[in-house]
């Protein structure tokens, strides 16, 4: 349950409702009905207390579902890595789903968490995967050389998407994060990818630890 507790069916008024129903049935189409249906769309639900944002986000999360300039299995792909390293329940268990009807399969997802040393993995695989996981980190690492690597196989409006649905999860999940709100059991008896562990130093570099570390010797 929310740390929050969510307005009313009556006092979230006609338009929450219409929103809360129309991603209900989206979610359903895209990832079936899950082992909880009142938490289906909770984080809308907690997102009622601001109309006008709830408006704004639902709008912004339709947009956001109907581009698609990359391909699904790399949108699923990025989207589950920032998932799994916010350590949100909600997306982790929902992005699981998506993920395995968008074609990555249950052992990629249980290889998610190491997914530089795994072979399951394509190099564009782990060239997202690691755009994901720089732009999740605190502060964000996503060196030049690793977008100039991306831009040789994704073309600018690519990109952009990719670091729009990056964004977007981290919203999600760090919203769902603090409030408490729990997965709804969209994987429910079936594989969900793991959290990420804690992350150590970065591995690409345009300052970050190693610049830090030669700061250490210097001083």
């Amino acid at each position: 349950m929310a740390r929050v507790t969510p307005p009313s069916e009556r006092g979230a008024g006609m338009r929450a409702r219409m929103v809360f129903w129309f991603t209900g049935r989206a979610l359903g189409r895209l990832a079936g009905r899950p082992e909880h249906p009142d938490r289906m769309v909770e984080p809308l639900r907690v997102y009622a207390h601001l109309p006008a944002v709830l408006r704004g986000y639902a709008k912004l999360e339709q947009a956001t579902g109907g581009t698609h300039r990359l391909d699904r299995r790399h949108q699923a792909l990025a989207e589950l890595k920032a998932a799994t390293l916010t350590r949100c329940a909600y997306c982790i268990d929902l992005g699981s789903e998506v993920a395995r009807r968008w074609g990555v399969t249950e052992e990629e997802l249980l290889a998610l968490a190491r997914y530089e040393t795994s072979p399951v993995f394509t190099e564009v695989d782990k060239l997202v995967l690691r755009y994901a996981e720089g732009m999740s980190r605190t502060p964000v690492d996503v060196p030049a050389e690793l977008v100039e690597r991306l831009r040789e196989h994704f073309h600018d409006a690519q990109i952009v998407e990719l670091t729009h649905l990056v964004a977007l999860e981290n919203l999600r999940g760090r919203f769902n994060l603090a409030l408490g709100i729990e997965a709804a059991g969209f994987s429910q008896g079936r594989v969900c990818a793991l959290p990420t562990p804690e992350l150590g130093p970065a591995l690409h570099r345009s300052g970050g630890a190693r610049a830090d570390r030669a700061q250490d010797r210097r001083s």
